[in-house]
């Protein structure tokens, strides 16, 4: 049986406030992939993620939509059950009282922490599954602690426990390890590539090379609100796009997997 894709951009001119980021834009990402939407920052990574989410749509044109899994209109609610969403943008806006457990139970929700009027709608199941999430990601011995006292990793740790509680068939990761020190952010893309050896799919978007794990299996790259380019991970990711699309000559090392780049000095 075919499946529809997981998003579906066909001839879509999106604006982001009085910007036109994207112009005519089209691009696939098919369910079952493990993807990453790579560029530097202004070159449209956020406003593909917000389109992504929902947060923003394309200018109504005849011939042009957003498709997810093959619908055009979605409620929020629903398509959490299909896609999980771990943004940084998310980190911070918790209600100053939430505990580990209202952080992770308020993926249930689409909320950012556990409103008072939504805590007679918790259910003994939805206990049971973030009380799982907890101890899949080692955070059962903060389940009580404020989410504001924890470090920038735990929180993190937490925002992934949120998006996880639906059993999402897909994981949307924005800058995965921004503001994580090295340690944090080491045990944070183990958690994923752990999650993605587990047959989870992934739609990893970010500027830094680093963060792309060796379970990618497609890169997409973007500059100025295009395409510059769109295939296989290895045969794609190569210094001179890099250096092309960074407009700073670059070389490409690779490390059982890992790609790093480096500058080039001037003759």
């Amino acid at each position: 049986m075919n499946e529809a894709p997981l998003i579906e951009i066909h001839n879509a001119t999106i604006w982001r406030g009085s910007t036109c980021v994207f112009r005519n834009l089209s691009l696939t990402l098919r369910q079952h992939e493990r993807v990453a939407v790579l560029g530097p920052n202004g070159s449209g990574k956020t406003t593909l993620l917000k389109v992504i989410n929902r947060e923003l749509y394309p200018v109504a044109s005849e011939g042009s939509w957003v498709r997810i899994l093959g619908r055009e209109r979605w409620n929020v609610w629903d398509l959490r059950e299909h896609i999980g969403v771990v943004s940084q943008d998310l980190q911070f806006g918790f209600l100053p009282n939430s505990t580990v457990l209202d952080a992770i139970v308020s993926g249930f929700f689409s909320s950012i922490g556990v409103y008072p009027q939504l805590r007679t709608q918790i259910d003994s199941v939805q206990l049971e599954r973030a009380e799982a999430v907890m101890r899949t990601l080692g955070l059962e011995t903060l389940r009580d602690r404020e989410y504001r006292s924890l470090s920038t990793g735990q929180q993190r740790r937490c925002l992934l426990g949120r998006a996880l509680v639906h059993e999402p068939d897909t994981l949307i990761l924005d800058e995965p390890t921004e503001g994580l020190d090295m340690s944090a952010s080491f045990d944070f893309m183990a958690r994923i590539r752990e999650l993605a050896r587990r047959g989870r799919s992934l739609v990893l978007v970010t500027h830094h090379l680093n963060d792309i794990p060796p379970e990618i299996e497609r890169l997409v790259v973007l500059k100025d609100g295009k395409v510059v380019a769109d295939g296989p991970k290895a045969s794609t990711l190569t210094g001179e796009l890099l250096s092309q699309v960074y407009e700073t000559r670059l070389e490409l090392t690779e490390i059982e997997g890992h790609y790093f780049a480096y500058p080039v000095a001037d003759p």
